[in-house]
């Protein structure tokens, strides 16, 4: 599995910031969760602090002696609706949505994305993989590309090219950038990556996706069908 996101909010131009949206919980060799989060940061920030708690007190229920993951993913769901509803305001509610993906013991490894409302679904074959936050520019590359037969690390170009995609279209995404990449049985968190804003292989990245978009625009085609269209355009206008 690969894990995917940046670290910029911005709540206006005046007040941009930079927090960490992914969180890792886990045993090693016993259980290991990933948690990403999109929306309204107090919300995110709330829920991430309940699950901290939790694990901490040893809750009847915490993502450390949960049965599966999607069990899992309803305690984030119940635990973000209270958040929500403690700042609603003139029925104004401040929603986030979460992604999370792991692993228990010998069971199926799965990413599950949690809506503002609790409610939940997880990936498919048809249906490679999850997005929350602003998605529509980096969804291309990864529609064009991910398919299940694909290897991990070009999985994790894919998600790389998709966010500079974001990063470029989008000024309220930003970096640093982080990324985790799960090999399934492994029950470790350890192959995590954060790519600063002067990264030189983001830079690399962006540099040569760029590049390489020009020259294949270059081959494209060429317009022959616009002569085509023009003529068909006339014929008809001639047969009215």
């Amino acid at each position: 599995m690969i894990f995917c996101s940046d670290s910029l909010t911005n709540a206006g131009i005046d007040q941009v910031s930079t927090y960490s949206k992914m969180f890792r919980f886990g045993i090693d060799g016993e259980r290991q969760f990933v948690i990403l989060s999109a929306g309204n940061l107090a919300t995110s920030q709330a829920t991430i602090a309940t699950i901290k708690s939790d694990i901490r007190k040893n809750a009847d229920v915490n993502l450390l002696n949960i049965g599966s993951l999607e069990e899992a993913a309803d305690y984030i769901g119940d635990i973000s609706r209270e958040q929500q509803e403690k700042r609603t305001v003139e029925g104004k509610k401040f929603e986030a949505s979460f992604i999370i993906g792991g692993q228990i013991g010998t069971a199926k490894h799965e990413t599950i994305l949690v809506y503002p409302e609790g409610n939940h679904i997880t990936t498919s074959k048809d249906t490679t993989y999850l997005q929350i936050g602003e998605s529509k520019y980096g969804k291309p590359i990864l529609d064009r590309i991910l398919t299940p037969e694909l290897d991990l690390d070009t999985c994790a170009m894919c998600a790389l090219v998709s966010m500079d995609s974001t990063l470029r279209s989008n000024l309220s995404v930003g970096p640093p950038i982080e990324m985790l990449i799960y090999k399934t049985g492994s029950l470790t968190a350890t192959n995590y990556h954060r790519f600063d804003e002067d990264s030189e292989f983001l830079r690399d990245l962006k540099k040569s996706w760029d590049q390489l978009l020009k020259d294949a625009f270059l081959r494209m085609p060429p317009l022959t069908w616009a002569t085509n269209w023009d003529k068909l355009g006339h014929e008809r206008n001639g047969a009215s």
